[in-house]
């Protein structure tokens, strides 16, 4: 299994959680976020707001934990519908995960997911 965590655009989101819906995803969790990454002054990210210059920029976190066999496809699905072609876009990260429990029936594995 794998856990796919996502930050991307805020003005994305919508767009990228429809997406998913279409691709038949499920146990998808978004979350707003603040955070920065790397700025130079020839790259300044087209949503930069002036008062986030000196602070942080609003992003979305999507995490999905998905079975291995599906997670090229939920990557390539984000990165479709999360792209504008500008500098801030977003990143993806993809972690192993170990095991997974349902709380109320204490079921483990990729049947959990």
């Amino acid at each position: 299994m794998k856990l796919v965590a996502a930050y991307i655009q805020p003005f994305m989101a919508e767009k990228v959680a429809d997406a998913l819906r279409v691709a038949k995803v499920h146990g998808v969790t978004v979350l707003k976020c603040q955070g920065f990454g790397r700025i130079t002054e020839d790259k300044t990210p087209h949503y930069m707001e002036d008062a986030a210059a000196l602070g942080f920029a609003a992003k979305t976190k999507i995490e999905i934990v998905c079975r291995n066999a599906d997670t090229e496809g939920i990557i390539a699905t984000i990165r479709a519908h999360a792209h504008t072609g500008h500098h801030g876009d977003g990143k993806i990260f993809v972690s192993d995960i170990g095991e997974a429990i349902d709380i109320r029936t204490d079921e483990r594995g990729e049947n959990v997911i």
